[in-house]
């Protein structure tokens, strides 16, 4: 809608995690750099934990790419995505299995998978080549199905591991994971991180990249205030500068001016925020008259 209003050729605030906007900040740049080490050095467990809307998704994404766009990460590691982890044991084995090219008959038991996954596994280490299970949304997984999770990464060689599991989780995973019952898989996590909201400074890297990607080429978009209130109204969470400097766009386009100012993200915050319910016109008698009969019984109860 506001795309030609501004110059630009997609709307740069979509809520998709598109890998081709991911911006180098230096938490998330520190967060890839350090999932590329771990799958370089072959450890064992990793987790990355982040609020809602801190962007862990794209962060996922843009790692499923790496040994897509790195010729010598292609050879070495193949990897495995579980993007919905609520799912039973066999369910999980089903879909490693899957994701490894294995036919999964309904009638195996978990047993009968997971013999069939550590096969595959060593077929690949044959080839020089790791498995990496990817698993986002990890606070969501079963108690069961972690623990089945942890059975897969049994298979290691005497020089390295020959699976290797990267967990994306909302902070309720770390609960998960402090059960006496997954201790043993606790001592297996040997890196995590933890994704902070993102600075004023942050957000300006953040904005203009997402902009000029998205084809704008112009004096800066957003004024210095604009950028304050921005980071006060969504406490610096990228989902929620998304959606707020996406109905910014739509308040300044309304107003036909080519620069975001404090009062469209007023605005934008205004319209983002669940209001009230307001009383319909047949409710709003009712509610005034039972409020004056309560106070008739009040009243009749305090003279007796």
């Amino acid at each position: 809608m506001y795309e030609a209003h501004f110059g630009l050729n997609q709307p740069p605030f979509s809520l998709s995690p598109d890998t081709a906007l991911f911006v180098r900040l230096d938490d998330h740049e520190a967060c890839y750099q350090l999932l590329t080490h771990v799958l370089d050095t072959g450890e064992g467990f990793l987790k990355v934990i982040g609020d809602v809307g801190t962007g862990k998704t794209i962060l996922c994404r843009r790692l499923l790419r790496f040994p897509s766009d790195d010729e010598a990460a292609r050879e070495r590691f193949h990897s495995v995505y579980i993007p919905n982890p609520m799912l039973s044991p066999v369910g999980l084995y089903r879909a490693v299995g899957q994701e490894l090219g294995l036919e999964t008959p309904l009638q195996a038991d978990n047993a009968a998978l997971l013999e069939h996954i550590n096969q595959q596994i060593l077929n690949l280490a044959q080839q020089q080549r790791g498995v990496v299970i990817v698993v986002d949304e990890a606070q969501s997984l079963p108690p069961a199905t972690l623990e089945a999770l942890r059975l897969i990464t049994n298979l290691e060689t005497e020089r390295q591991k020959l699976v290797q599991v990267i967990l994306f989780g909302q902070p309720e995973l770390d609960e998960l994971l402090d059960q006496n019952r997954f201790r043993q898989l606790r001592q297996r996590i040997t890196f995590a991180h933890y994704l902070k909201p993102l600075s004023r400074t942050a957000i300006r890297q953040y904005l203009d990249f997402r902009l000029t990607q998205s084809g704008y080429n112009g004096p800066s978009l957003v004024t210095d205030r604009a950028i304050k209130r921005l980071h006060q109204l969504s406490g610096g969470i990228p989902r929620m500068i998304n959606v707020l400097t996406h109905k910014a766009l739509l308040s300044a386009y309304a107003d036909q001016r080519r620069q975001l100012t404090p009062a469209d993200f007023d605005r934008a915050w205004r319209d983002s925020k669940p209001e009230a319910p307001r009383l319909t016109a047949r409710v709003a008698p009712l509610a005034a008259m039972t409020a004056v009969l309560l106070l008739a019984v009040v009243s009749v109860w305090s003279l007796l």
